[in-house]
């Protein structure tokens, strides 16, 4: 099995969302070495939460790298032991989420890449917003653990 999101996805517990779960279409991911789901409804209560917008993104993707590397065949003389060893680096989620940071402004982009960047001032004027991507990213994760796991071992995304 690979990687695949079924749809609805059920999000994880947060404050303030009541069973929320994410309604999936599929998208285009910025590389062909990825997959990417576009939300396109809410399900719960999940006040104040948008869905995908191209100037309000709420998209979840996964990427593998674009070349695998091996690992080679060179081995030092002296001590029989590997140098250097290459690593594959998968993203294994990217959330985007459209939040505010304040009135009368454009929605900044919040990013969930395996870590949290959060632009100021979005966790206290759009902290729905926020939980619903975290929400979402911890709900994806844990219905494609398993397909996660073979992604990385096979390279097959």
């Amino acid at each position: 099995m690979t990687i695949s999101l079924s749809t609805p996805v059920t999000g994880s517990a947060q404050t303030g969302l009541t069973s929320p779960t994410y309604t999936l279409t599929n998208d285009v991911a910025p590389s062909i070495n990825g997959k990417q789901w576009a939300v396109t409804a809410l399900g719960g209560t999940q006040t104040n939460v948008r869905t995908h917008a191209p100037s309000d993104p709420f998209t979840i993707t996964f990427e593998r790298p674009s070349v695998l590397r091996t690992l080679s065949n060179l081995i030092s003389g002296l001590t029989g032991l590997y140098g250097k060893v290459p690593v594959n680096v998968y993203t294994g989620i990217r959330v985007r989420k459209g939040v505010n940071i304040a009135a009368n402004n454009v929605p900044r982009v919040m990013m969930i890449d395996m870590k949290i960047s959060i632009p100021a001032g979005a966790d206290s004027y759009d902290s729905v917003n926020c939980r619903a991507a975290l929400s979402a990213a911890i709900g994806s994760l844990s219905q494609i653990s398993s397909g996660l796991g073979d992604t990385t071992v096979s390279g097959v995304i």
